[in-house]
């Protein structure tokens, strides 16, 4: 149970009875009645604006309402109602109520708990489609990760959630990365390449298998076929089928990359694919078609002089129609289509698969594209798809506090499994949704493996091994831990083991609103409050025997207790599940 949605229909239907009962003549809508936990929890478990929001509505002063309301919620489960403020109503609940929701916790799971948001709605999420030059780096860790858990997020209140990678493959960076595998193949024929001749293109190591591969394979054919072709023109002929041989290897080692931080997707979309079938032509001719394409002159760049500015007519898409600040270039100068053509006829091809909800992971370095991309699938759905982009930030990478460098065209960059193998899947997962998504996050490979309650994975993961601890030792001393639903939990009087339960019965709100708002990181948050609640009162019992998990003279308290921690142990166990972290039962 949501306990503030199940309030909050109390408080609405209660609404419904007094105005069915004549209390107001008026018509009540109660669509803006909330309840939620109050800002102070002196103040109650649960607080409501029922009287604020319908006092104009129905001529009552505010706090007679309010009143009102408090006397009609009175019952077995609520210990105290009591108006505050200008007309608030707060709702202190009773022991009881708190011990059947440790209850069906125990007895239905965390994951049962959570509410159907999605309703067997679609979902596309989108995530990480880097550039296929190479092994993913740290940065692209983040939106990986992100985007999965979003994903796991969605799936977990009730969509049904499609993964997808889109693959961009008909730029000119992969030509760079054509060429720079033929360099590599030049060195696995036993020539010598001088250092110079990489610049501008990947010098990285990864390379150098994929050089070997196309040795074996093609001898000196493709060296004698390319001859002195110069690296800025079109590629030669001979290194068209390469360039497919080079994005298949990269994606390989991507798909690789991302098994290791525990990833997978369904769709893996190409993007030159979309060009070569005329998928572009038939997207912006249904838009042409549309009234929304036409040939006109844009605005000269920010900073750029009039008289520096060289108008040139190009094909225009009236995104201004839909939001966005200006009309968008679908053509370049030399009749090519932009980057942006393409993603207009992906985006369509999106929404012609008939997603309810379309999410993009993008990185920061992505935020121009924002505005153009919402405008276009806003004209592609006729403004019926639900579409999201979120920006993922950077991740400053330390070792030890000390700054490391990433350059990818130098070949210089700490690789997903680089950091895999320094900390684990586990670790990485974790720490990248500890922040929001939009904020820069700091990420040493040597303080996230210290075992104190200022790193986050530890400190969640060591309440989740404690518990598992106490319930071992139980067992041994022979308490009974197989059915802790249906012990007796009236003993769960202490003011610290009831906040545990009330940390406990926050989850569906939790984990509803993290998905609602895209935002995955409240779950992180969460845990490490919920950690922090559960060793708070291990502490309170070392201090004092009487609060402790276990009494050897008194199994009724002992059960109780251990049925409260097992419901610790549940919902950081569904929480770490979410993210893809195993949780641990030990600690080494």
């Amino acid at each position: 149970m949501n306990v503030y949605s199940h309030f909050q229909e109390r408080v609405q239907e209660l609404v419904k009875a007094m105005h069915a009962a004549g209390a107001w003549s008026a018509d009540v809508d109660v669509s803006r009645i909330m309840a939620e936990p109050p800002r102070d929890p002196a103040h109650g478990d649960v607080a409501t604006n029922a009287a604020l929001v319908l006092a104009k509505q129905v001529g009552e002063k505010p706090r007679d309402l309010a009143q009102r309301i408090a006397e009609g919620l009175e019952g077995a489960d609520v210990a105290a109602t009591d108006v505050a403020g200008p007309g608030f109503v707060n709702i202190r609940l009773a022991d009881t109520f708190w011990h059947d929701r440790l209850r069906e916790l125990l007895s239905e799971g965390p994951m049962a708990l959570l509410g159907d948001v999605g309703q067997g709605r679609t979902a596309n999420v989108e995530y990480v489609s880097a550039n296929p030059t190479g092994p993913l780096h740290v940065g692209h860790a983040r939106g990986a990760i992100y985007g999965d858990v979003l994903a796991s997020l969605f799936e977990a209140v009730g969509f049904d959630v499609t993964r997808e990678y889109y693959i961009n493959d008909a730029g000119a960076q992969v030509d760079t990365l054509t060429w720079s595998a033929y360099l590599r193949y030049l060195e696995a024929l036993g020539e010598t390449v001088d250092e110079d001749a990489y610049e501008g293109l990947y010098p990285g190591d990864y390379l150098v298998a994929v050089g070997k591969t196309l040795a074996d394979e093609h001898g000196t054919a493709l060296k004698d076929a390319v001859g002195e072709a110069a690296r800025n023109g079109a590629l030669p002929d001979a290194l068209v089928p390469v360039r497919q041989a080079v994005i298949d290897a990269m994606m390989d080692l991507i798909r690789e990359d991302l098994a290791r931080v525990g990833i997978t997707q369904e769709i893996f979309s190409s993007e030159r694919a979309l060009v070569e079938s005329g998928s572009v032509e038939a997207c912006l001719k249904a838009l042409d078609e549309k009234g929304l394409i036409y040939t006109g002159v844009l605005e000269p760049p920010k900073g750029m002089k009039p008289d520096d500015w060289e108008p040139v007519p190009q094909t225009l898409f009236k995104s201004t129609a839909f939001g966005d600040d200006l009309d968008r270039a679908l053509k370049k100068s030399d009749g090519s289509w932009s980057y942006f053509a393409p993603d207009i006829a992906y985006h369509n091809d999106k929404v012609s698969r008939g997603y309810d909800v379309i999410i993009d992971v993008f990185g920061a370095d992505h935020a121009g594209h924002v505005k153009r991309l919402k405008a276009s699938v806003a004209a592609l759905s006729g403004g019926k798809a639900e579409f999201d982009i979120v920006l993922t930030q950077l991740v400053n990478l330390f070792e030890d506090g000390e700054p490391l460098r990433m350059s990818k065209r130098a070949g210089r960059f700490v690789t997903v499994r680089d950091v895999v193998d320094a900390v684990g899947k586990d670790v990485l997962r974790f720490i990248m949704l500890t922040r929001r998504s939009d904020v820069p996050l700091d990420f040493d490979l040597i303080k996230v493996k210290e075992q104190s309650k200022d790193n986050p994975v530890f400190y969640v993961q060591y309440a989740h091994a404690r518990v598992c601890s106490v319930m071992r030792l139980a067992r041994d001393a022979g308490f009974a831990t197989d059915d802790l639903a249906n012990v007796d939990l009236s003993p769960l009087t202490h003011p610290d083991e009831l906040a545990l339960i009330k940390q406990m019965s926050l989850w569906p709100r939790i984990v509803e609103g993290a998905a609602e708002a895209h935002e995955p990181h409240r779950i992180a948050t969460y845990l490490h409050e919920l950690a922090s609640a559960f060793h708070s009162l291990w502490n309170l019992g070392r201090d004092d025997p009487s609060l402790r998990f276990m009494i050897d003279n008194n199994k009724e308290v002992t059960h109780a207790r251990l049925a409260l921690i097992s419901g610790v142990r549940q919902v950081i166990a569904a929480g770490l599940g979410i993210f893809g972290v195993e949780p641990v039962e030990e600690m080494r």
